[in-house]
């Protein structure tokens, strides 16, 4: 189809030979041949070149459309297969918005302007299940985790700060102790939001006996408006709670060991998307420990 479409353009053999670096005869053994399948001549052919028939008028038209849409389309492929094309299903976890995740994010999008980027927010335990009910791609979501099998890649490592209300006597420290917190009342989320997370703070900063929970919130901007509130205290990722300014509280850095909060982006362990292996080659490209391994709790 090809072919004939360089004919119907130069309407000479040798001319369209020569474009389409073939000899002439078998070009011309292309057009005989296309004409037996359409069952009827395309060329009126005479001593000073040829013209289109009725029906070669037609073939050349639509062909002109089949060859554009082709060409489109391989192209579209070429893009997918570099990660360029299709769609990108992913999910942050509640405390990830802001420092390196939304940077993450932007780079993708610079990087891979063609891809339909869905991003949806949630806990880490839901977008967990989403990932493996292959509702999703990839997720940014805090360790550790249950063995599910997903693979896990290092995003950054954040200190987990104070928050507490701007005229508590703890406001006026400069750095917060573990005894200073061991009866405070402490205002966190549910535990099977993100089971895994809980765990790990409350070991850091309350080993003895667990904190005295007197509130549970959804979210951080609501845990921390809590706090401005007076209600109690809440530990809270550096970024988030720096990013949120609540005013009424005061963030404040708790002596060694420093308590600190891992930042990973899951995957599944199946071969991933074009679209995700571009994510994670970004991933990759960051300062500092980012190589793939399945997800266990410690």
């Amino acid at each position: 189809m090809r072919y004939f479409l360089v004919l119907s353009e130069e309407l000479n053999f040798t001319r369209a030979a020569h474009r389409l670096h073939i000899a002439q005869p078998a070009l011309s053994q292309q057009i005989r041949a296309l004409e037996r399948d359409i069952g009827a001549p395309l060329l009126e052919r005479g001593s000073r070149g040829c013209r289109l028939t009725a029906v070669g008028e037609v073939v050349a038209r639509e062909a002109g459309e089949l060859l554009a849409h082709a060409d489109a389309s391989q192209e579209r492929i070429r893009a997918a297969v570099s990660g360029r094309q299709g769609q990108l299903r992913l999910a942050l976890t509640r405390s990830a918005r802001g420092g390196p995740v939304d940077a993450l994010i932007a780079a993708f999008r610079t990087h891979h302007p063609n891809v339909d980027l869905v991003v949806r927010t949630g806990w880490t335990a839901h977008n967990i299940t989403e990932l493996l009910a292959g509702k999703l791609d990839a997720a940014f979501v805090r360790p550790p985790l249950d063995n599910t099998g997903l693979e896990c890649r290092h995003i950054a490592r954040e200190e987990l700060l104070m928050a507490v209300p701007a005229n508590h006597p703890l406001a006026r420290e400069r750095r917060i102790t573990r005894s200073h917190i061991a009866t405070e009342p402490v205002i966190l989320w549910p535990r099977e939001n993100a089971p895994g997370m809980h765990d790990l703070i409350t070991r850091q900063l309350w080993p003895a006996h667990g904190p005295r929970i007197v509130r549970e919130e959804p979210d951080d901007e609501q845990l921390l408006l809590s706090v401005a509130a007076g209600t109690g205290i809440a530990p809270v990722p550096e970024g988030r709670a720096r990013a949120l300014r609540i005013p009424g509280v005061r963030l404040k850095h708790v002596t060694a060991p420093m308590p600190t909060v891992d930042l990973a982006l899951a995957h599944p362990s199946a071969e991933a998307t074009p679209a995700l292996h571009g994510l994670l080659s970004l991933v990759d490209a960051l300062p500092g420990p980012s190589a793939a391994a399945p997800s266990t709790r410690p």
